[in-house]
């Protein structure tokens, strides 16, 4: 696929997070500031869509669900989180939001 127009900088308040379909492939982009951070939309811990649970605070990204933590620029764990989030690259143009998807990423988790 690879670079897809994602969306408009203004969509998407400041420490917040928004679900978009690219192609096919969900993905949720949190913004921190003028930087935009682009992950698979389920937390890694149990499938909960971080979108809904999930709570963007300046450089910290929780799942509320369970209160596993990540750094948003990142994607490494923090605090009781036991996986890192996976992350698609972002880009700015202008006023526009655009996001490098070659495949889905996705989490394994246990049965």
């Amino acid at each position: 696929m690879g670079w897809k127009k994602l969306c408009k900088t203004d969509e998407i308040g400041d420490r917040s997070l928004k679900e978009f379909d690219v192609d096919g492939v969900p993905v949720v982009v949190a913004r921190v500031g003028d930087e935009f951070y682009a992950y698979p939309p389920l937390c890694p811990h149990q499938e909960e869509r971080l979108a809904v649970s999930a709570l963007c605070d300046g450089d910290m990204l929780t799942c509320t669900k369970h209160l596993w933590q990540w750094d948003v620029r990142t994607g490494e764990e923090r605090g009781v989180a036991e996986r890192p989030l996976l992350m698609y690259e972002t880009r700015t143009e202008g006023d526009e939001v655009w996001v490098h998807v070659e495949r889905e990423l996705r989490y394994e988790y246990e049965d």
